[in-house]
C-alpha cells in the first residue's frame, strides 16, 4: 500500500486562485507527455507518487493528451483506483476538452455536444463521478462562445465539474467568457495560457485582465518544451525533442544564437543557485501573478529538479533587466 510523505505539504507553497476558495501547488504535474502507452506502467507510477510527495495536488489532463488519446487519463484513472483512492479529497484533477479526440463533426472545438460527450469520456477514463476543474481548451471560431460556456455551466450545475476554465483565449475572449459565465452563475475559476520567458504573449493585456475579473491562471509549456533546460546548451541533443518529428519543436527554431542567449541565461542562473530551469520556472512564478506553473516530468530525477524551483521564487531589479536584455531577440512571435 502506497503510504504518502508525512510533511508532503511543507515544502510546496499553495497560492490562491483568483478570488476563489481554491489553492493549487506553486507546481501542478502535466500529464501531457510521458503518461501514455509508451511509457511502462511503473515508471509512470514512480512519478505521480514522487509528485503527492512532493506536495504536488494538481494533475492536469486533456481528454487528448497521451499516446494514444486518452491514455493519460487511463493511467490517472489508474493511480485513483489503486494509489490515491483514500487521498481522492486531496487531490485536484482538471480535464480539458477542445482539439480533435474523435473522427466525425462532433469530434473537436466548442460545441455543447462535443464538450458534455467528451467530458463523460473522460470522467469513465478517470474512473471519477467529477473533476475537479473542465477546460475549454481552445476558443471555437465557428461556436457561440454562449454555447461553449454554457456546456461548461451546465458541467458545473450536473456536478460533473467543481469548477470552470478556458485556455488559450486572447484577453477580449477571456472578458466575454467570464461575462457570460457570471451571467450564468459559474465563475471563471481559471485560465491556462502559454507562458515562458520566451513567449510572453500574456503580459500584453491577458494577466491585468485575470486581474481584474479575479481569475487564475497557470502556466503551461514553462520551459518551451524543454529549450529552457540545460539539454540545448551545447546544440540539439540526440534523442530531444527539436532533433525528433515533434509538432511542437523543430530542430529550425534551435538556432546558433538563441543556443548562446540559453548559456548567458545558464550563467544567470548559476549565478543564483539555479538550473536553467529552475529559474524559468521561478521566472514565471515571480511576483504571484501566476497561480501555478504546470510541469512535465519523464523521470522521478526530472520532477525532483523541477520542485527545488520553489525554494527561490523572488528576483532583483537587474537580474530581470538581464533576463529582458537576452530574450528580447529570442522570443517566440
Amino acid at each position: 500500500m502506497y503510504l504518502p510523505s508525512a510533511d508532503r505539504h511543507t515544502a510546496m507553497p499553495y497560492r490562491r486562485t483568483g478570488r476563489s476558495g481554491l489553492l493549487l501547488p506553486a507546481l501542478s504535474l502535466g500529464m501531457w507527455h510521458n503518461f501514455g502507452g509508451d511509457r511502462t506502467p511503473e515508471s509512470q507510477r514512480q512519478i505521480l507518487r514522487r509528485a503527492f510527495d512532493l506536495g504536488i495536488t494538481h494533475f492536469d489532463l486533456a481528454n487528448n493528451y497521451g499516446p494514444p488519446p486518452g491514455s493519460a487519463e487511463l493511467t490517472m484513472g489508474r493511480a485513483l483506483k489503486t494509489d490515491f483512492a483514500r487521498l481522492r479529497d486531496e487531490i485536484v484533477v482538471s480535464t480539458k476538452a477542445g482539439y480533435h479526440m474523435w473522427d466525425g463533426p462532433y469530434g473537436e472545438w466548442g460545441s455543447r455536444k462535443y464538450l458534455r460527450s467528451s467530458l463523460d469520456q473522460s470522467l469513465r477514463r478517470l474512473g471519477l463521478d467529477y473533476v475537479d476543474i473542465f477546460y475549454s481548451h481552445r476558443p471555437d471560431p465557428d461556436t457561440p462562445l454562449e454555447e461553449t460556456m454554457g456546456a461548461l455551466d451546465t458541467a458545473v450545475r450536473q456536478g460533473k465539474a467543481l469548477y470552470a476554465g478556458i485556455s488559450n483565449y486572447s484577453a477580449e475572449q477571456t472578458r466575454e467568457a467570464a461575462r457570460i459565465l457570471k451571467e450564468l452563475g459559474t465563475p471563471l475559476l481559471i485560465h491556462q495560457p502559454r507562458y515562458s520567458m520566451l513567449d510572453r504573449w500574456v503580459e500584453n493585456g491577458l494577466l491585468d485582465t485575470l486581474d481584474e475579473l479575479g481569475t487564475g491562471s497557470i502556466a503551461y509549456s514553462p520551459l518551451e518544451q524543454g529549450i529552457l533546460s540545460d539539454r540545448y546548451l551545447q546544440g540539439i541533443p540526440e534523442g530531444s525533442r527539436a532533433a525528433g518529428a515533434s509538432p511542437f519543436l523543430s530542430a529550425d527554431s534551435v538556432t546558433p544564437e538563441l543556443v548562446e542567449r540559453l548559456r548567458s541565461l545558464d550563467a544567470i542562473a548559476r549565478e543564483r543557485g539555479q538550473s536553467l530551469a529552475q529559474m524559468a520556472l521561478a521566472w514565471v512564478l515571480r511576483g504571484g501573478r501566476v497561480t501555478s506553473a504546470v510541469v512535465g516530468a519523464s523521470s522521478v530525477t526530472q520532477l525532483e529538479n523541477s520542485v527545488e524551483a520553489v525554494r527561490d521564487l523572488e528576483f532583483d531589479e537587474a537580474e530581470l533587466a538581464r533576463i529582458d536584455e537576452l530574450v528580447k531577440g529570442a522570443a517566440r512571435p
